[in-house]
C-alpha cells in the first residue's frame, strides 16, 4: 500500500494543493512550522518584549500593585461591612412572619414574609430608612397576622362548643320519651 501521489486528480491518495504535508509554505504567506515570525512582529521564545508591557510590569494608571496591596481609599468599605456606616442592619422579622403565616392566616402572613425579606434587599443597595420601614411594615403585618388568626381560632372553637352542646342537648331530649 502506498501513501503517496498515485496520480489522479482527487482521492484519498493525492497529495493536498500546493504541496504536501511536510513542505514549507511559499515565501511571504505566513511563518510554518519552526520559524520565527519576522522581526519586530513577534518575540522568539524566551525573550521579554521591550519596555511598556508585560508581566511584571506595573499597569497603566498605577494599579493596585499586586498581591496583600490594599486598592486606593482605604481597602474594602466601611467598617462592619453593612451599607450603614458601621450599624447593624435592622431585624428582618422573618421567623415570626413565616410562625404566623404557618400558624394563622396565610393571606396576611404572606404579605408579611414580603415585607421581611425587603428588608435585607434595601440595606445592601443603601437604603437604610427604606430598611427600616420595611422591617417597622413586616412587624405590623405579623402581628395583624397573629391577631387575625387569633381571633379566626378563637370563633372556630366558640362554635365547635355551641355545636356540641347543641348536638348534647339533642341528644338527651329524644332519650326522655
Amino acid at each position: 500500500m502506498s501513501y503517496g501521489s498515485q496520480g489522479g486528480d482527487g482521492g484519498y491518495g493525492s497529495q493536498p494543493p500546493g504541496g504536501g504535508y511536510g513542505q514549507q509554505p511559499p515565501s511571504g504567506g505566513g511563518y510554518g512550522y519552526g520559524q520565527q515570525p519576522p522581526s519586530g512582529g513577534g518575540y522568539p521564545y524566551g525573550q521579554q518584549p521591550p519596555s511598556g508591557g508585560g508581566y511584571g510590569e506595573q499597569p497603566p494608571g498605577g494599579g493596585y500593585g499586586g498581591y496583600g496591596q490594599q486598592p486606593p481609599g482605604g481597602g474594602y468599605g466601611q467598617p462592619g461591612g453593612y451599607p450603614g456606616g458601621g450599624q447593624t442592619p435592622p431585624d428582618n422579622q422573618l421567623v415570626p412572619a413565616i410562625l404566623t403565616t404557618l400558624f394563622c392566616c396565610l393571606p396576611f402572613g404572606i404579605v408579611a414574609i414580603v415585607k421581611s425579606t425587603q428588608v435585607n434587599s434595601k440595606w445592601q443597595v443603601g437604603d437604610v430608612q427604606g430598611a427600616i420601614q420595611a422591617a417597622e411594615e413586616a412587624k405590623t403585618w405579623w402581628k395583624r397576622t397573629l391577631w387575625i388568626g387569633v381571633a379566626w381560632w378563637v370563633v372556630v372553637i366558640i362554635f365547635y362548643v355551641v355545636v356540641f352542646i347543641l348536638l348534647a342537648a339533642a341528644s338527651t331530649s329524644y332519650g326522655s320519651y
